[in-house]
């Protein structure tokens, strides 16, 4: 897609990623993404602020030429993941005369990571700014958003921020800004949910320093620009700061019925209740429909049959993706069945160090559910509904 005029001599150049469907090998994308870039000419000196994927490197190139850029002073690097930086080399070798500004950490990993000379990265302070004539940059340092060495940029005159990974949502459209409310809503709390979660207590602190900066629009490195920046910060204001919810999150496999017919129980058990339940069956589940449900759930419940004398594999991700994700869940429990012995409980729970919880007492059959073992599962349910009125999830 060719360059897109966000103001008179700021452009959009970043490339549409439309067939992309995982990213890091791990994250589903059903909606593609997009590989932000951002060209801003002062009456002095132009910047370019983030580089894209390097697959999508002839096209950040083709829109520079398209807007016949004769020269480029700062390649500003917010963020040194490749997806962000990738095409970097490429534009020193259109602009040789071009200084890359990053953090200083970040300074080290594109030396690393991309081969950069460091002779060509300049570190610039947290508040520092550059003028490129009648435009001014602020970097603002955002470490752990959502890696250590993640910067924002801010065009002061404009009232632009340049969040990189923050604000983000892998969508790839047509539209420059915002048009469907709903469908980026879904797609954002996607990406915070995957990408932006375990590090919400660093965001916290960000999203309070960002209120002395105003904002006219906001123009992340993934997905349609914010020209209505106070839809998307109110949406983060919740996901971050707003208890959790009266919702119980359900991944679970069922090897022959056993556990299936447990799940069913609870499910209906929490429902009579008043307790929301997302239940999830991890043979077919999409992981990142599952890391949404997590943004707001206040109880986990981790169901399984017994594979040998442990969790089924499927079960064991689910726990590891949750403890990578560090939710702010507060309960978690298990249920499930066993052949002749489990230490399922054991294993799960030493899969989730990061989640600091308070356990619910399990409830694991021998066989196929009897009746003592549905009326524990009742017990669960009830103390669920409990603690949640105890804590006053909504």
């Amino acid at each position: 897609m060719k360059p897109r005029e966000i103001r008179p001599g700021i452009s959009w150049v970043g490339a549409v990623d439309w067939d992309r469907r995982l990213f890091d090998a791990l994250i589903p994308l059903p909606d593609g993404t997009s590989y932000n870039s951002y060209l801003v000419k002062g009456s002095q000196k132009t910047a370019l602020i983030d580089a894209v994927d390097p697959t999508m490197r002839h096209v950040l190139l083709s829109n520079l030429d398209h807007l016949d850029c004769k020269c480029i002073d700062y390649v500003i690097a917010n963020h040194a993941e490749q997806d962000h930086s990738g095409a970097i080399p490429d534009v020193l070798e259109r602009f040789p005369k071009a200084e890359v500004l990053a953090s200083p950490k970040c300074k080290g990993m594109l030396v690393d990571l991309l081969a950069i000379p460091e002779a060509k990265i300049r570190a610039v302070n947290d508040g520092e700014t550059v003028s490129l004539g009648d435009r001014t940059l602020e970097f603002i340092h955002a470490p752990w958003v959502h890696w250590p060495e993640t910067m924002l940029t801010y065009l002061k005159e404009e009232r632009i921020l340049f969040p990189c990974d923050l604000f983000g949502s892998h969508l790839a459209t047509t539209d420059l800004y915002v048009t469907d409310e709903g469908q980026l809503h879904e797609a954002a709390k996607r990406y915070f949910a995957e990408i932006m979660m375990p590090f919400r207590s660093n965001i916290e602190k960000h999203l309070t320093r960002l209120k002395e900066y105003p904002m006219e629009v906001i123009a992340p490195s993934h997905g349609p620009l914010h020209n209505r920046p106070e839809f998307i910060l109110k949406a983060y204001h919740s996901w971050v700061f707003d208890k959790p919810r009266n919702i119980v999150v359900l991944p679970y496999i069922s090897m022959h019925g056993s556990t299936q017919r447990m799940v069913e129980h609870l499910v209906d058990a929490l429902a009579h209740r008043g307790v929301s339940v997302k239940q999830f069956n991890l043979t077919s589940a999409d992981i990142g429909k599952l890391a949404m449900a997590l943004v707001d759930a206040g109880t986990l419940v981790i169901g399984t049959p017994t594979v040998v004398i442990g969790p089924h594999p499927n079960v064991a991700y689910a726990a590891v993706l949750a403890n990578a994700l560090r939710p702010r869940i507060q309960f978690v429990s298990v249920i499930g069945s066993y052949g002749w012995g489990s230490k399922a409980v054991e294993q799960l729970s030493a899969l989730i160090p990061n989640l600091k919880v308070e356990v619910l007492s399990p409830v694991i059959a021998r066989g196929f559910p009897k009746e003592e073992d549905l009326k524990a599962v009742e017990a669960l349910a009830e103390t669920i509904a409990q603690k949640h009125r105890e804590q006053g999830f909504a």
